[in-house]
């Protein structure tokens, strides 16, 4: 005759060398094998080379020391643009993960930015604005890079990213970048003689012709605006369709 088993058992002791792991949660990206995506790869070489072309010619054009197209704001995210698509383009042709949204989403935030910035902002003395005098080559590098680069930057984001990948924590860190760059320009300004052309490369941020108080506002406006557009970025991101979602 057996013993009657008690209703509760006591914790029996770990086993010596074995370690218990506690349940973890592995997302999906760990598990899911990402598909080769030839068609998105070249149309992101594209856009890539959309983008150097139109830096190209402004740098050619430009007239002066490479250095002064290149302190340019937009130039600047044309070309970062350009890196980020052409990383892009190699994950989709060999089928590698995506690039972290946070990447991809402040790349195509810094040239819609600067699109709008163009369009927006009341046109002055800059050469990347389209004045009356400007050459055939310059007017077509400023339609790159204000018009057909963002445009096709936003048409890769909408049909060919997955969405809710942006996070509103990300907006304030994609404004670094600008203030920054607000920096860079009010310094360079201020090392560059009074007479210089091009001293301050946007006629909203012309310490010389405004003064800082002035130009301390717009720039606290511009930045506001950003912002806005950074969180109406999110905000779509998680609001509209998957375009990769396969109905079954």
């Amino acid at each position: 005759m057996t013993a009657p088993i008690p209703r509760d058992l006591p914790d029996l002791p770990p086993i010596p060398g074995h370690v218990v792991l506690p349940p973890t949660v592995v997302p999906a990206r760990a598990v899911l094998i990402p598909a080769r995506r030839r068609v998105v790869a070249v149309y992101r070489g594209a856009i890539a080379l959309l983008a150097l072309t139109g830096v190209t010619i402004e740098l050619l054009t430009a007239g002066g020391p490479p250095t002064t197209p290149l302190s340019h704001f937009t130039v600047q995210s044309g070309i970062l643009l350009a890196l980020v698509m052409l990383a892009s383009a190699r994950c989709s042709w060999s089928a590698h993960h995506p690039l972290p949204g946070a990447l991809t989403g402040g790349a195509l935030f810094y040239v819609v930015a600067a699109g709008l910035v163009q369009h927006l902002v009341p046109a002055g003395e800059s050469p990347l604005f389209t004045a009356p005098d400007a050459t055939t080559w310059q007017t077509a590098a400023t339609q790159i890079l204000h018009i057909a680069v963002p445009v096709a930057a936003a048409l890769d984001w909408l049909l060919f990213t997955a969405p809710g990948r942006l996070h509103l924590r990300q907006a304030p860190v994609w404004l670094l970048y600008p203030l920054a760059y607000l920096a860079f320009s009010l310094t360079r300004g201020e090392l560059l003689p009074s007479g210089a052309q091009d001293r301050y490369l946007y006629p909203f941020l012309d310490v010389g012709r405004h003064g800082y108080k002035i130009v301390l506002g717009n720039a606290l406006l511009v930045g506001l605006a950003l912002y806005a557009l950074a969180v109406l970025l999110v905000a779509l991101d998680h609001a509209r369709p998957n375009p990769l979602h396969r109905p079954r």
